[in-house]
């Protein structure tokens, strides 16, 4: 008995000693209330924020860090809930489809992460791939490669000929007919299927192609694709499985069944009307604008060769609208969340929406909360990350100059914590 207590002592001994990290923060982003506080010290331990104390507090324990941050806003760790991290858009990207093996693209997605964790975003949401982002998921969490906690779609979920169908562009003899394990459903039975499938796969969260899209190599960017039918049934199996559902959406109707079919998030919404609009707060729909990647794509379309012809039409149309869509979406109310698309254009410059978010009437501390305490509820993650709040993931991130007064601060982020371990300074 003598021996048990005395290393329960031992054990709370080391507990109470464990190396913490203090941050001395010139200005703190109260997210929650939507604050600018200032002359603040967080206390880190181990993955977590130990306290939020008033002033800057010296440490009496000597093993512990004092991280100067005095003359930085701090504020918590960004969310992009809708990024591409295995790949990045180039002229080569049909090509690479037929030539890389799954090891060329998980190698290829190292620097993808990296640079997305040193851009402030400690967390993400994949909204579709190959499915090397679930073992890149894994392979981070266990530490084995650096980069953001990553919540993934696995492979997004098509019809036949639609935006997530993987062979469209390919001669007739390498079409085949994929099916709901390749992420193509033409039914209500298929699309259960390709909801268990992604499960057992190992996704996170659903994402759907509800109608045409930009970079796909098929003539409408945004005609419905599915029933009401088939949407009603992958979200109600979703749901089964405690995942929610996005739904790629560029076309009205096809938002609109999407919204009636039960989603959790709207993406792009190029053209959603003023109908669909009051639909999406009727049913509590958040709205995902990726306005970069609209500009970027609207951009390159422009370059001869980038796209292949049938894409450039689209790109021209569809990229342009995006960010009016926004200013009509958020003047008239819809729940707006934080999210770029990165990967159509180059990971790294996912700060750039705040900027674009701003510019046509979203103020600049409503655009932080988006990327933080709205985007944490959207993952079931909001008693562990957006805020900096005692017993949340210390995922901390720090830029030379208040957002609040400068926006496009939010595109250089120097201070990157995530669990508690700094990975830029």
């Amino acid at each position: 008995m003598k021996k048990l207590l005395f290393l329960l002592a031992v054990l709370f001994s080391i507990s109470i000693t464990a190396q913490s990290t203090y941050l001395h923060c010139g200005k703190l982003i109260d997210t929650k209330n939507g604050k600018v506080l200032t002359n603040k010290t967080v206390v880190v331990s181990g993955k977590k924020i130990q306290s939020v104390i008033d002033g800057y507090v010296t440490p009496e324990n000597s093993d512990d860090t004092v991280i100067d941050l005095k003359d930085k806003t701090v504020m918590p760790g960004l969310i992009d809930l809708h990024v591409h991290i295995e790949s990045e858009y180039n002229p080569r990207v049909f090509l690479s489809k037929f030539i890389d093996n799954d090891a060329d693209v998980a190698f290829g997605s190292l620097p993808y992460a990296k640079i997305t964790l040193m851009s402030g975003f400690t967390t993400v949401r994949d909204m579709g791939g190959s499915g090397v982002n679930i073992s890149l998921r894994n392979a981070i969490a266990q530490g084995k490669v650096i980069g953001p906690r990553i919540f993934t779609a696995g492979k997004a979920i098509g019809t036949t000929g639609g935006h997530a169908d993987p062979t469209n562009g390919m001669r007739k003899e390498l079409m085949g007919d994929p099916g709901p394990k390749e992420g193509v459903i033409n039914s209500v039975d298929d699309a259960k299927k390709a909801v268990r499938q992604r499960y057992k796969d190992g996704a996170d969260v659903i994402k759907i192609t509800a109608t045409g899209g930009v970079l796909s190599v098929a003539k409408n960017g945004q005609n419905p694709q599915f029933t009401l039918e088939e949407i009603r049934a992958i979200c109600d199996t979703a749901k089964d499985y405690g995942m929610t559902i996005a739904a790629h959406a560029h076309g009205d109707e096809g938002m609109r069944r999407a919204i009636i079919g039960g989603v959790t998030t709207i993406e792009h919404g190029t053209l959603m009307s003023a109908e669909t609009m009051e639909l999406m707060k009727k049913h509590g729909t958040y709205y995902v604008p990726t306005i970069t990647a609209g500009k970027e794509v609207a951009d390159n379309a422009k370059i001869t060769g980038f796209y292949p012809d049938i894409i450039v039409p689209k790109a021209l149309e569809i990229g342009p609208k995006i960010q009016n869509t926004f200013k009509n979406a958020y003047k008239n109310g819809v729940k707006i969340a934080f999210g770029t698309d990165a990967g159509v254009f180059p990971h790294g410059r996912n700060g750039k929406e705040f900027g674009y978010m701003e510019e046509v009437g979203m103020p600049a501390m409503e655009t932080l909360q988006s990327a933080t305490i709205t985007n944490a509820k959207i993952l079931n993650m909001e008693n562990e990350l957006g805020q900096i709040t005692v017993g949340f993931l210390a995922d901390i991130v720090a830029t030379d100059e208040d957002p609040t007064q400068n926006i496009h601060t939010m595109e250089n982020v120097v201070f990157v914590m995530k669990e508690g371990k700094v990975y830029k300074q």
